[in-house]
C-alpha cells in the first residue's frame, strides 16, 4: 500500500477469533487498525467501543469481508 491510495476498513466483529485475524493478515495486505464506533445494542445505545478492523485497498477489503464471513461459518459449524 502506498500513502496516497484511498483506503477502506471493515470492522471485525467482536469474538471472531485470533486465528482468522492472523490468517486475514497473512494471506492479504491489510493492516489492523483500531477505531472508535458507536454501539448500538439494547442498553448501550450510543456508547462507544475501541474496536478492531481491517484496513486495505477497495478490492482487497471486498475479498477480506467475504473470507472472514466464510472463515466465521466454518468455525461456527465445528462447534
Amino acid at each position: 500500500m502506498t500513502d496516497d491510495e484511498k483506503l477502506y476498513d471493515i470492522l471485525i466483529p467482536p469474538g471472531v477469533p485470533q486465528k482468522i485475524i492472523f490468517a486475514i493478515t497473512e494471506k492479504y495486505d491489510v493492516k489492523v487498525v483500531e477505531r472508535m464506533e458507536k454501539i448500538k445494542f439494547a442498553n448501550m445505545e450510543g456508547d462507544e467501543r475501541e474496536l478492531l478492523a481491517f484496513r486495505g485497498k477497495l478490492d482487497v477489503i471486498q475479498n477480506v469481508e467475504k473470507d472472514m464471513l466464510e472463515q466465521l461459518r466454518a468455525f461456527v459449524e465445528e462447534k
